[in-house]
């Protein structure tokens, strides 16, 4: 099962404190990684030092969330597009880039599935802070079913081996965490 790391602001104050958090996720082994702050108002540095952090640590699959332009200029494999960018996923296919949308429903799943994304991610899975009712493994399980020939990423409330656990052997491709990274 692929492990999914998706950055936070919360976790850091500035480029030094940044850089640590990252060391910090980074060992536990992610296999894909995002940075994601919706805070920071220029994010180009912290995007750079992401980068730089993330290839020194050897990982190679390096999102950045919804910014088609920065994940080209500045040579990130790919793009985690929101649940409001589904128009811009033959942008970032053009690119040549890597892209995944975040869902939320079994509709958007297969919007984004239709129109060429390689994955996407469904939350919130377990109860997160601030999002909303969990819908659970069953839901999951019948997502599944009727969202096809794209990578899922099971979202939301991921922070332990248990939930991990109960993840297995249902078909997802993996799982995308913040806290569980921490």
């Amino acid at each position: 099962m692929k492990r999914y790391l998706i950055t936070d602001p919360r976790y850091y104050h500035d480029l030094s404190t940044f850089e640590t958090y990252l060391q910090r996720a980074f060992a536990k082994f992610p296999d894909l990684v995002c940075f994601r702050d919706k805070r920071t108002l220029n994010i180009l540095p912290y995007a750079r030092r992401f980068l730089s952090v993330a290839k020194g640590a050897g990982i190679e699959n390096i999102l950045i969330n919804s910014r088609i332009d920065l994940a080209i200029s500045e040579g990130f494999w790919g793009v985690h597009l929101t649940s409001s960018q589904f128009d811009r996923i033959a942008e970032a296919k053009a690119a040549g880039l890597y892209v995944i949308v975040s869902t939320h429903t079994i509709e958007e799943g297969k919007r984004a599935a239709l129109e060429g994304a390689d994955a996407v991610t469904i939350s919130p899975i377990f109860a997160s802070p601030g999002k909303g009712e969990p819908k659970g493994i069953d839901f999951l399980k019948h997502y599944l079913h009727e969202v096809r020939n794209i990578d899922v990423f099971a979202l939301g409330g991921i922070v332990s081996d248990a939930q991990i656990a109960a993840l297995e052997g249902i078909g997802v491709t993996g799982f995308a965490s913040i806290r569980y990274f921490v």
